[in-house]
């Protein structure tokens, strides 16, 4: 699909950050110089296209009382669709990429705080009868901010720093108010004038009610934003890598912090190693060609000082969509 410099910017400005205001349409024209309807029209085109996945919350999993990882398999070639079809079917998992490496398959999956996440792994591994399963939970997160700048020159591009933080279980408190937003809020935004009026009808809620909740949700950390997730493939970026280096302890948060200042770096986070996979800072890099991921990585290892590291660029991607949390 040919891309207009409006379709541009408007891609842009709704992974930045979709207002959440009861009438957000007419809030995006202005910034474009287009009026509410013709935004609509562009947004659904865009999505009958599969350029914009889905316009909704991202929640902070561990607020929410839940545990996420990184897993990684070794599979036979010949298995990897019958196994990519298996774990799909898997309601904690979000991601799921063929990469260039020995371990060939991986994704995240994300499960109740109270749930033994490695026993599932096993029961994983078996159904799969994959040959080897790497878990590797986060530790520390420099940068997670899937942003791309179809733009260029980082037009309305947000803050994607923050600081380093752990990730222990740190659940909140929520009333039972919040938990039916939460648990409501995941459905893809209604292209109509007026969307969360009909959100707000099936909670049997006041329209401003609603919207000062995901306000506070917000504020207190646990929707991440709210916002567009679009088909990075779809607009050019069709080199992605995930960089894997190994890195002294006493070195991670100073290369951490400096990883996460990339623009072509997406999600940066610190993870527990294994006996099998001794790399401990991981960054997502995306780029139009393999050729500048190699040398973003090239960069990266020069300005941190650190030479051991893996490169394995996605294939084919199986699953992307964004978790449905139950509280």
């Amino acid at each position: 699909m040919l891309l207009d410099d409006t379709d541009k910017k408007l891609l842009n400005i709704m992974q930045a950050g979709f207002p959440l205001t009861r009438e957000p349409f007419p809030i995006l024209g202005l910034k474009l110089g287009i009026d509410s309807e013709e935004v609509l029209r562009r947004i659904k085109r865009l999505k009958a296209k599969g350029i914009v996945r889905q316009i909704g919350p991202v929640f902070e999993p561990r607020r929410l009382g839940y545990q996420i990882t990184l897993v990684g398999m070794e599979i036979p070639v010949k298995q990897i669709d019958k196994t990519a079809q298996v774990l799909n079917r898997h309601p904690g998992v979000s991601h799921s990429y063929e990469r260039e490496h020995r371990f060939n398959l991986w994704f995240t999956l994300a499960m109740p705080a109270k749930n033994d996440i490695q026993i599932e792994l096993e029961k994983l591994g078996n159904l799969t009868k994959a040959k080897t399963v790497l878990n590797l939970p986060v530790l520390r997160i420099f940068k997670a901010r899937g942003y791309f700048d179809v733009v260029g020159d980082n037009w309305s591009m947000p803050d994607t720093q923050a600081e380093p933080s752990d990730v222990s279980h740190r659940d909140i408190t929520l009333s039972n108010r919040e938990r039916k937003i939460i648990n409501e809020l995941p459905q893809d935004l209604p292209l109509v004038q007026r969307p969360f009026d009909l959100i707000s009808a099936q909670l049997s809620l006041e329209v401003n009610e609603l919207l000062e909740q995901c306000q506070s949700l917000k504020q207190r950390g646990v929707m991440r934003r709210f916002g567009a997730s679009i088909s990075h493939s779809s607009v050019g970026f069709t080199a992605n890598a995930m960089a894997c280096w190994k890195v002294p302890s006493a070195l991670v948060e100073i290369s951490g912090r400096k990883i996460a200042t990339f623009p072509e770096v997406s999600h940066c986070y610190e993870r527990k190693t294994t006996p099998l996979w001794h790399y401990n800072l991981f960054a997502m890099l995306h780029s139009h060609y393999k050729e500048n991921c190699q040398e973003v990585a090239r960069q990266i290892s020069e300005q941190v000082g650190i030479n051991e590291y893996e490169l394995l660029f996605s294939i084919r991607e199986f699953k992307k969509i964004r978790i449905k949390y139950v509280v």
